[in-house]
């Protein structure tokens, strides 16, 4: 087969064949005829490869897919490739290309309307996600779900693990239920909501022809008020043995098998109140159908009607109900309720079963007491976070319920022990715990996020070794990069000198990890990069996302010693560059040796296969290897794939490989762009962000959240496919909307660069009041009214920004004709306030 490279401008390339050979190659300057022997053009592996080498780029492309009705062009290398018997030159083939009007789908998303919550809930699923209740700190949770379709499914749980996984009471509770109505019906009618749109107090009503069933659930002490100072909290190693996945060492296990018996115990139990209302809204009597609360498997149960009582068979109480105020006398009841008037269940599910005197004085709960209790409990927590108020009311409620659902999981001992961030069912983990550790910093929660740092260098292994979860290779640089965000937030000198050993451990270990790939063998092929996997699959390569946590760990560590220790400090900068260096030269190969892929604008971008043992995207099997897993075959790709090299400081979002990696990805690897099966994990996003990208940026931020969070009560899946509840998911969607909020850029702080432009409609405002950002804390209000929008910037710090560049789009996309405050950019609608000192007032006139 015989093929043309073209260019615009006279190139000298050189030709490499991958299954086949190259035969003659003739002409010269501008056309090159290449003729390929021995090929093979079959889909499937192998297939022949050619990559084209020229002074200034490389690429390579599957010669199958040389046609003249759609050429290969890559307008940055100025070069097409089509079939030899195409006698028109590059300008004659780019101009026909172009006449045809083609655009991509980035460029599609960029000239639509801006996406909206309504318009993504439309288009995706609908996924009501498990509702988790507990008290923060403490891993004696709850579970509640209506997946029968009718409420009332309640479980008691340690920290990840449910019954289900434990199979016996004396671990975890079994399933328990107030049966609520007539049961599964020909359709579901329930809406959920949590209390004031964020805390952890479930409502629900259920309808049930003209009965309307409403509860309240949520989770208080058995004895004491609900308040910080009683709140004990549990050993987060003792926490983290009862999470999915969780790693100990010889004498971590040794600790939780001598003191787990007493955290289970405890001094006094954490109790689930429920108390379900079943209204009448008819205008004839209907009947309510009510059972007190009870496990579905009642072997070795009894429920004592006198009492109201579930009892076990050693005399141990399980569960109490009431029926408005008294005992309920027996398992299920029929009342018979007259228009406009109700009945009321009220029952407590104790963690673990108490004996017949802790029952009977629990028995006497006030439950509109308690509730209150909670309620300021919770509101006390949020009242100590930053405050972000935006005018979007699903959103608005999302960062604070948000919040408190990443508080909620993170277990230690109160006040000051270190605290086990989990993320949902799973232990810790170095990279996925980041976001939830990142948000708390963001929000000033700094002792949180410093106890939940704690974890891991309490558990961290004698060589310098960080490995919590699932065999997982990445976490040493995950967990020094959170590290190191921390004191960019903080600037706290005291804290790097006390944690400065075991920073210095870690990065020993990962600098003899890497000089024991540092082999001569491997030039070419990832010299200098370390290999382990960094998610489920295993694929033990020289990935780039490991790598690249690896040198922003130690970027970070040597920031952190610049002050107290500079000889340090420059030795890892030293080491870190040269890192960021290997990373870069083994990137540059992979990408000229990866197949290049078509845009739906007639231009083709090269690929990039996630590690540097790879050529192009495992998903084009370009080596015949499987990669489905995790419900996608795009999980390699782009959840840990090569878009975290932007992410990770070592592709600048604006040069072209970023560009080729932002394109491919959305080509291949994304639907409305959103990422497969585990969306949260793919750094598009970010990527989006950084190069000012906002239509792209929102299209995927509303349609992955829209499909993979509870629409009502915010919890969010791990999957698509729904999988555990999980907050690594929440905490990178809290994350994103820091980024589009606050966002920091060397010297400048970026505000509102991600915000979706109906925000400013006439009437809104954004209120944002002291969160933590690279500069010390920072607030800013935003008002918009009529034709005019006002912004108020404060930073009242020793390290402001030198610049504060903030974004301000009219809702109808028209232009400011009167500036006050800065210069204005019209093309990007943002407003640069240089020289800035303290605070600024920012005016824009339509």
């Amino acid at each position: 087969m015989k093929i043309s490279v073209l260019f615009a401008k006279p190139q000298t390339p050189k030709f490499t064949v991958v299954t086949g050979r190259l035969g003659k190659v003739t002409g010269g300057k501008l056309r090159w005829v290449v003729e390929v022997v021995e090929s093979t053009l079959e889909p499937g592996a192998p297939a022949t490869r050619i990559t084209v080498r020229t002074a200034k780029s490389a690429f390579t492309f599957f010669l199958r897919d040389v046609t003249a009705q759609w050429p290969i062009w890559i307008p940055q290398f100025e070069v097409v490739v089509v079939p030899a018997d195409d006698r028109r030159d590059y300008r004659q083939i780019t101009d026909a290309i172009r006449g045809r009007g083609l655009q991509n789908e980035l460029d599609r998303i960029a000239g639509a309307p801006e996406e909206t919550f309504a318009n993504a809930a439309a288009a995706t699923r609908d996924q009501p996600c498990e509702t988790w209740l507990g008290l923060s700190r403490d891993l004696r949770m709850f579970r509640v779900t209506d997946r029968w379709g009718y409420l009332g499914e309640f479980q008691a749980q340690y920290a990840g693990y449910g019954g289900a996984m434990w199979g016996t009471r004396e671990i975890c509770g079994p399933e328990c239920e107030i049966f609520v109505g007539r049961g599964a019906a020909c359709r579901v009618d329930i809406r959920r909501w949590l209390e004031d749109g964020a805390l952890p107090i479930l409502n629900a009503e259920q309808r049930d022809g003209e009965m309307l069933y409403r509860l309240t659930t949520f989770v208080t002490l058995e004895r004491s008020a609900l308040t910080a100072q009683n709140l004990r909290g549990s050993h987060f190693l003792v926490a983290d043995r009862r999470c999915v996945g969780h790693m100990h060492q010889p004498h971590e296990q040794e600790f939780v098998k001598a003191h787990e018996a007493e955290e289970f115990a405890g001094k006094e139990q954490t109790v689930l109140l429920a108390r379900v209302e079943a209204i009448n809204t008819g205008t004839a009597p209907h009947y309510a159908f009510l059972s007190a609360l009870a496990p579905r498997d009642k072997r070795q149960w009894r429920f004592d009607g006198a009492r109201g009582w579930g009892v076990y068979d050693d005399g141990k109480v399980g569960s109490i109900s009431r029926l408005n105020g008294k005992p309920l006398r027996q398992l299920e009841v029929a009342v018979l309720v007259a228009p406009g008037e109700k009945v009321t269940l009220e029952a407590a599910l104790p963690h673990q079963y108490l004996p017949a005197e802790r029952a009977r004085a629990l028995a006497r709960f006030d439950f509109e007491q308690r509730r209150i209790e909670c309620q300021r409990f919770w509101r006390a927590k949020l009242a100590t976070a930053a405050s972000i108020r935006v005018p979007e009311k699903r959103i608005d409620e999302m960062i604070r319920a948000g919040l408190l659902h990443l508080d909620l999981v993170s277990f230690g001992r109160e006040p000051d022990e270190p605290v086990a961030a989990t993320i949902g069912l799973y232990s810790p983990i170095g990279s996925e715990s980041a976001p939830i550790i990142q948000f708390y910093d963001s929000v000033g929660w700094h002792k949180l996020a410093e106890r939940s740092l704690d974890y891991f260098l309490a558990k961290q292994h004698a060589n310098g070794f960080m490995q919590n979860f699932g065999g997982y290779m990445l976490e040493t640089g995950g967990a020094l990069w959170t590290l190191g965000e921390h004191y960019r937030y903080t600037r706290d000198a005291r804290w790097v000198r006390r944690v400065q050993p075991k920073l210095l451990k870690a990065c020993e270990f990962l600098l003899a990890w890497r000089e024991r790939n540092q082999r001569p063998e491997l030039k070419g092929k990832g010299y200098g990069l370390i290999e382990g996997k960094c998610g489920d699959p295993e694929d033990p390569y020289r990935s780039f996302m490991l790598n690249g946590y690896a040198y922003l760990g130690l970027q970070r560590v040597s920031e952190m010693l610049a002050q107290i220790n500079p000889a340090q400090s420059k030795r890892l900068a030293t080491a870190a560059a040269a890192w960021r260096a290997d990373i870069r030269a083994a990137v540059d190969i992979v990408v000229a040796e990866s197949p290049v892929i078509p845009l739906g604008d007639g231009t083709w971008v090269p690929t990039c296969a996630p590690w540097a043992e790879g050529r192009g995207a495992g998903a084009l099997h370009v080596d015949g290897t499987p990669c489905n897993t995790h419900g996608t075959v795009s999980a390699r790709d782009s959840l840990v794939g090569p878009l975290y090299l932007i992410f990770q400081e070592i592709v600048e979002a604006t040069e072209s490989l970023a560009d080729f990696l932002v394109k491919a990805n959305h080509e291949l690897f994304t639907l409305r762009n959103a990422g497969f099966s585990q969306p949260y994990y793919c750094r598009h996003d970010y990527a989006h962000l950084r190069r000012g990208e906002v239509p792209a940026f929102l299209k995927a931020y509303y349609n992955q959240f829209a499909a993979m969070a509870d629409r009502q009560t915010y919890t969010f899946w791990e999957h698509y496919f729904g999988g555990p509840h999980k907050t690594h998911e929440e905490g990178w969607f809290l994350m994103q909307t820091r980024w589009m909020l606050w966002l920091e850029d060397g010297n400048t702080l970026r505000l509102l660069a991600g915000i979706p432009r109906a925000w400013l409609e006439s009437g809104q405002s954004i209120a944002v009041e002291n969160v933590a950002s690279y500069f010390g804390p920072v607030s800013f209000r935003v008002e918009s009214n009529d034709e005019v929008i006002t912004a108020a910037i404060e930073c009242r710090t020793n390290r402001q920004p030198a610049v504060i560049e903030i974004r301000l789009p009219h809702w109808r996309g028209a232009k400011a004709r009167h500036v006050e405050g800065g210069t204005y950019n019209p093309a990007r609608e943002t407003v640069r306030v240089a020289g800035f000192k303290n605070s600024a007032r920012v005016i824009l006139k339509f």
